[in-house]
């Protein structure tokens, strides 16, 4: 499985539904979302600043992120943007990789 940071924001219309049905209604319907594609919530939690909320997902691969990621954003209630996550065990796999690369003006 393939993991994702997810940063939402929500449009004027989206944080009057979060503020009538709170926030534990949200996460559970955010987690029901990505179980039935296949996926798992790791985490959930509401924020203040450039975001609204941030989620550590599991998806099946990148596909599934993106269906999530075009009816979330094609609601108008929430926008979310969607960051590949890698561990230090991929990261291991990825330098062993060779790569000819010439940077540029070189």
């Amino acid at each position: 499985m393939t993991k994702f940071l997810i940063k939402a924001s929500y449009s004027p219309d989206g944080a009057k539904g979060v503020l009538s049905a709170g926030g534990t209604s949200r996460r559970q319907a955010v987690e029901r979302s990505i179980n039935n594609l296949g996926g798992k919530m790791h985490c959930f939690y509401f924020a203040f600043g450039e975001s609204d909320a941030y989620l550590i997902v599991e998806m099946p691969d990148a596909i599934s992120a993106a269906a999530l990621a075009m009816n979330v954003n094609a609601s108008g209630l929430a926008a979310i943007s969607s960051t590949l996550l890698l561990d230090p065990e991929d990261i291991d796999s990825a330098v062993k990789i060779g790569v000819d690369y010439r940077g540029p003006g070189k």
